[in-house]
């Protein structure tokens, strides 16, 4: 767990109606920004994979964020899902989402993460926010394709 700023950062089973309600306001956005064949925002049953391991950021009773992780193959990992709740966007909670996601992964002995985000300029935090931490733009991976409108990152661990 991590607690920084009142926000704890704890492994969620997504039965919270609270995380339920910020994963669908995602996915709803992702398809209102981005055109449909270049959304991969992963739906609440999705997210419920073996292979994705979750975690809700809460301050006090509210849920405030969330991210997850989906395992590729046993050196690679991919970001998913990072999103914070929209009336606490610019306090810091991302960069706490993004360092326990960095964080955990490297615990659990990844050598890279990787990531999918939007070109599109409603994205620019985001893809800031990625390189601030180290993040380097790259090629696609796994199942991805070039894209117009998706940016790719790695960081290796």
């Amino acid at each position: 767990m991590n607690a920084v700023t009142g926000v704890l950062i704890s492994l969620d089973d997504l039965s919270d109606p609270q995380v339920v309600a910020l994963l669908e306001g995602h996915v709803a956005q992702m398809r209102e920004v981005s055109p449909p064949e270049s959304v991969h925002a992963l739906d609440v049953e999705a997210l419920r994979a073996p292979a994705i391991t979750f975690w809700a950021a809460r301050d006090g009773d509210e849920v405030v964020g969330c991210v997850a992780l989906k395992r590729l193959d046993d050196d690679h990992v991919e970001l998913k899902s990072m999103r914070t709740l929209p009336s606490r966007l610019r306090q810091g909670i991302a960069g706490q989402l993004l360092r326990h996601a960095v964080n955990e992964a490297r615990e659990a002995g990844y050598k890279r993460i990787s990531l999918e985000t939007g070109s599109e300029d409603f994205f620019e935090p985001a893809r800031s926010l990625y390189a601030r931490y180290g993040f380097l733009q790259a090629e696609p991976f796994a199942d991805y394709t070039h894209d117009p409108n998706s940016a790719y990152f790695t960081l290796q661990l």
